[in-house]
């Protein structure tokens, strides 16, 4: 199964659309994960041409009224649980900690995240945590092509960092002009 990762795209602030390249990438990905601070939910019928669609809430997205979306969604592919959440901070506490302030408690084996616009991929006693980064304001800088993620998930394959793989958008599609 692979899953396409997203976040901060922050539509329209950034942009009146998110870029057609988001949407091209995440072409034959089985599920969508959106990290939050979508601010419109067309941003989610877009990326809905590519797979289904799931978001966290993130602090731009208060008062979207979208089924997709929630604070936090638990779910299960291929034997795994997912967490997916806007923030995980403050990132210094252990991840019991954090898992029980972000999670409920529920133990995952994967946490997808957003807000920081910085890509991270990492094991934290033994769950891994992926930010795919901002994929219209990478790293907080001017709106251009940023960062989306793969994760590459397979039923009995305990998942780790090499199974996601980082995609600096600008290096596969030229920069829109705005």
């Amino acid at each position: 199964m692979r899953i396409g990762l997203v976040s901060d795209t922050h539509v329209p602030e950034s942009r009146k659309e998110i870029y057609s390249a988001i949407v091209d990438v995440f072409q034959g990905v089985d599920l969508i994960l959106h990290g939050g601070d979508i601010a419109v939910e067309r941003v989610l019928d877009d990326l809905a041409q590519a797979a289904p669609v799931l978001a966290a809430e993130g602090n731009h997205d208060r008062y979207l009224e979208d089924d997709r979306i929630k604070k936090v969604h638990v779910i299960e592919q291929e034997g795994f649980t997912i967490g997916l959440t806007h923030q995980f901070l403050p990132y210094e506490w252990d991840m019991d900690k954090l898992i029980s302030y972000w999670m409920g408690g529920i133990k995952t084996d994967i946490i997808v995240f957003g807000d920081s616009h910085y890509e991270k991929v990492e094991m934290r006693d033994g769950v891994l945590v992926i930010n795919p980064g901002s994929a219209m304001y990478p790293h907080n800088q001017s709106t251009r092509l940023g960062h989306v993620a793969f994760l590459d998930l397979e039923a009995g394959r305990a998942p780790q960092p090499e199974h996601v793989e980082i995609v600096n958008l600008a290096d596969r599609y030229p920069q829109p002009e705005d």
